[in-house]
């Protein structure tokens, strides 16, 4: 039976479905946030370009788009100063490159951040912008010195159009066990990171999952990205309610799971629209290498069943009482809506709890159930893990 059908034999389902349309496209038309773009162009283009033209020695740099492992046997040919030289020279692809060296991508990170510094550096003191720009400029700006301060590990930088970023916490080529946070909407490059509430940010989200994990198990080998390397929708319009966002994400996501040590256990912990885009990407996750896939705050996976996600990984499910995200329809209707709620006891995945979260930005406080389960399952320590109303959801699990 299609959900369609369904809706019309059921009335409350169809008063759900109509207000999914209304809300959604009231939402698309008005707008309930928008960002202010500025800079020069798209200069990660201008590099890409460059590059596919380019040489080392004789021979052709590597397509960009080329499997890490080729990538990797390049760069391996290449002596240290050549790959120097390389990063040097086109930092804006070499630190996005999957395949390349870590150390040589944090390199070129570093070196991207501090051009793309000047840039804005420079436009915040322009008569040419507006005063808003120019204050958006220096925003810009403080958040590049930020990024380039304490040795921080920049696995991706893009500085086009409202700015995409990933950071790494540990060492990602010794780790056992990694995980990755993938965010929501309206993540760009000012909102990477908070001073204010800082969990409420990829960057720190990341820090804290990794700092509980150092916490718990000082031994661990572990790492955590914050990976907010995909463009995700803006507010919450029409970008939000349908997929095409997240499908572009999921193929970014695949790709930076390819170029990851193949010994380590990946755990996905997708916020908000975040589930939506895990919920795209898990039928083409790499083979035996992602563990576990946890959604909070998530508006649907764009499933009816956790099986429906053709996935070897465990799924795990939280939602804070405050979560306004639960006032959402959880339903798809002509591409509108993200389907089923994943905490809902028909969807299959293994409910936990989220104690103390308060509300859609708070999962990852300190002391919270919530932070200290994604912790446990990072780990996978399963019997350590806290279910929602006291159920037991780790059978099954080793």
């Amino acid at each position: 039976m299609t959900l369609l059908e369904e809706a019309r034999l059921s009335p409350t389902s169809f008063r759900a479905l109509l207000a999914l349309a209304v809300v959604f496209v009231m939402l698309g038309t008005t707008g309930w946030t928008a960002i202010h773009q500025h800079g020069p162009g798209d200069p990660r283009a201008a590099q890409l370009s460059a590059w596919m033209r380019g040489t080392v020695g004789a021979r052709k740099l590597p397509d960009p788009d080329s499997a890490p492992s080729a990538v990797a046997r390049f760069f391996s040919s290449l002596t240290n100063a050549q790959r120097v030289r390389l990063a040097g020279h086109y930092p804006l692809v070499v630190g996005n490159l999957n395949g390349a060296p870590l150390t040589l991508r944090y390199r070129a990170n570093h070196t991207a951040l501090q051009q793309a510094r000047a840039v804005e550096t420079r436009l915040s003191q322009s008569d040419k912008l507006t005063p808003y720009g120019r204050r958006d400029a220096g925003r810009t700006a403080h958040r590049y010195t930020s990024l380039l301060s304490g040795g921080r590990q920049i696995l991706a930088f893009d500085p086009s159009g409202s700015g995409l970023a990933a950071e790494v916490f540990g060492d990602l080529d010794t780790a056992s066990r990694v995980s990755i946070v993938v965010p929501g909407v309206d993540t760009n490059m000012l909102t990477f990171e908070r001073t204010n509430k800082p969990y409420a940010a990829p960057v720190g989200m990341a820090n804290a999952l990794y700092g509980a994990e150092r916490s718990v198990d000082p031994g661990a080998k572990t790492a955590v990205i914050a990976w907010a390397d995909y463009t995700t929708p803006s507010g919450l319009g029409l970008d939000a309610s349908t997929g095409s966002m997240a499908e572009r994400g999921a193929t970014r996501l695949n790709a930076l799971l390819t170029a990851l040590p193949q010994h380590a256990e990946v755990s996905l912990f997708c916020h908000s629209y975040g589930s939506v885009l895990c919920g795209v990407a898990a039928p083409d996750l790499p083979a035996h290498q992602v563990s576990d896939i946890t959604v909070f705050g998530s508006p649907g996976m764009r499933v009816r069943h956790a099986s429906q996600l053709h996935t070897t990984a465990n799924i795990w499910a939280a939602r804070d009482s405050n979560d306004w995200i639960s006032d959402v329809p959880h339903l798809e209707f002509a591409g509108l809506g993200h389907g089923a709620d994943p905490v809902s006891g028909s969807f299959g995945a293994r409910v936990i709890s989220a104690a103390g979260a308060n509300g859609h930005p708070g999962y990852f406080a300190p002391g919270t159930a919530s932070l200290a389960n994604f912790t446990e399952i990072a780990l996978g320590r399963y019997g350590s893990v806290a279910c929602r109303n006291g159920d037991t959801c780790t059978a099954g699990l080793s």
